[in-house]
């Protein structure tokens, strides 16, 4: 009963690795979703409780599925990591249409919502207002 690591067969092309590979008694693998479990009983053979109450007889000893909970989480808390430190992305404002509108490679001034203050700025004028239609029934 080893400890083979199936990446193949335990990851989604959505979300990269979301369950662990266990063996039934009778040689099967299959996944669990590690979120899912309630218990772990071993007597003497291993038994996986869901929050459901679904159980299943696994061939692994219960260190290795806790092991293997414990990777799981680990790699989660790895990924939410490398996501944070990525670089964020801004917004970059549009360039006026008309080459004559370029003022000698100065930057474009946008309008900033002081916090301070909570209200817009009022020197800069708002986009016109866009007409309400009633709902036809």
């Amino acid at each position: 009963m080893g400890l083979a690591v199936t990446p193949d067969r335990s990851q989604s092309p959505r979300m990269g690795i979301e369950m662990i590979v266990v063996t039934r008694l009778g040689g099967g693998e299959f996944g669990v979703n590690p979120d899912l479990i309630q218990r772990l009983d071993s007597a003497p053979d291993t038994i996986l409780t869901l929050i459901d109450g679904t159980k299943y007889i696994v061939a692994e000893p219960m260190a290795d599925v806790i092991s293997r909970v414990n990777e799981h989480r680990a790699q989660i808390l790895s990924r939410a990591q490398d996501i944070q430190a990525q670089p964020r992305i801004e917004l970059v404002p549009d360039l006026p249409a008309d080459d004559d509108d370029l003022v000698d490679d100065q930057p474009v001034e946008l309008a900033r919502f002081d916090r301070a203050r909570r209200s817009d700025r009022t020197d800069v004028p708002l986009a016109p207002a866009v007409p309400i239609r009633p709902r036809s029934v």
